[in-house]
């Protein structure tokens, strides 16, 4: 249980949801801040604006997975209102209070650094990751059945990348009997490629590797497909960039080759919100959990 626990959920989409929902009925505390035209009421949680929250009293914020943008504007789906953090509101907070969010940037690293308080990126976590990678290859599949008119079966498919989310691509369009190839630097991720039953080729070949494709999946969120590597696909490519903003895709190029370049980051809220929502709510949970035994422990 977190009986006493004091959090702040700022801003967010219907993946916040599962998260209030889940720490209301484990007893914590709730300040709901950007949700004031959300029609739900949880028993527990309080929608407050942002100077109307007392941060001395927080014990951990809990931000969206985007974090916040380069200027500390936070994303706020159930609010018209502009909503910021900025290194005042987390200076206020007491020294054992933890930010959490599900990816980090320049502004939300410099302003937890300087006021000393500990960041916690969700998405760096293997479990978290891993959980994320079945919705995204649910929504892959989506994308690649509107955008093309052949079957992913027969197909010709590259996926770049073998980390989380790229092994999970490559292993379930290989099962909807996809011909796939996956790229990689590392000699391990070449020889898991091969153990996978896979076709492996090196990064550095990728011009060579993407002539005779008909799907190609980015998850390295570098610029390789560059122009260079899509003057090389068949006109029919489609290109689906799975990386975070602003991806790993020359998308101008591409638009202008003629390709059907799509860049689909964050594809586990759009395509399954609310299981996107109870992986990120379990594993807080959990987190928020060790850190109220960690305080009491130090407290006795």
């Amino acid at each position: 249980m977190l009986t006493g626990m004091q959090v702040a959920v700022i801003g967010g989409d219907a993946r916040q949801l599962e998260i209030i929902r889940k720490l209301t009925e484990l007893d914590a505390r709730l300040s709901l801040i950007g949700f004031e035209q959300l029609d739900h009421a949880f028993t527990g949680a309080i929608k407050e604006k942002m100077d109307e929250v007392d941060f001395s009293n927080i014990d951990s914020v809990i931000l969206p997975v985007p974090g916040t943008s380069l200027e500390g504007q936070v994303e706020t789906i159930f609010s018209n209102e502009k909503v910021f953090i900025t290194e005042e509101n987390i200076s206020k907070t007491p020294a054992h209070c933890t930010i959490y969010s599900g990816i980090s940037n320049s502004y939300l690293n410099g302003i937890t650094k300087k006021s000393n308080r500990r960041l916690v990126q969700l998405f760096e976590r293997d479990d978290v990751a891993i959980y994320n990678s079945i919705p995204t290859v649910e929504g892959t599949i989506m994308m690649a059945i509107q955008h093309t008119d052949f079957t992913i079966h027969g197909s010709k498919v590259a996926v770049l990348g073998l980390g989380r989310v790229g092994m999970s691509v490559a292993r379930t369009f290989h099962v909807l009997g996809a011909k796939v190839k996956v790229g990689a630097r590392r000699s391990e991720h070449i020889a898991r490629i091969t153990e996978m039953g896979l076709t492996p080729f090196h990064l550095n070949d990728i011009e060579q590797a993407v002539k005779d494709i008909d799907i190609c999946i980015n998850t390295i969120p570098h610029l390789v497909v560059n122009a260079s590597v899509i003057s090389r696909m068949p006109a029919h490519t489609l290109i689906i960039d799975l990386a975070s903003k602003p991806g790993g895709t020359d998308f101008r190029y591409a638009e202008k080759r003629g390709i059907k370049a799509l860049l689909a980051p964050g594809l586990p809220g759009i395509v399954a919100p609310k299981t996107a929502g109870k992986i990120l709510a379990n594993v807080l949970a959990q987190l928020l959990k060790d850190d109220l035994q960690k305080r009491k422990g130090k407290e006795e």
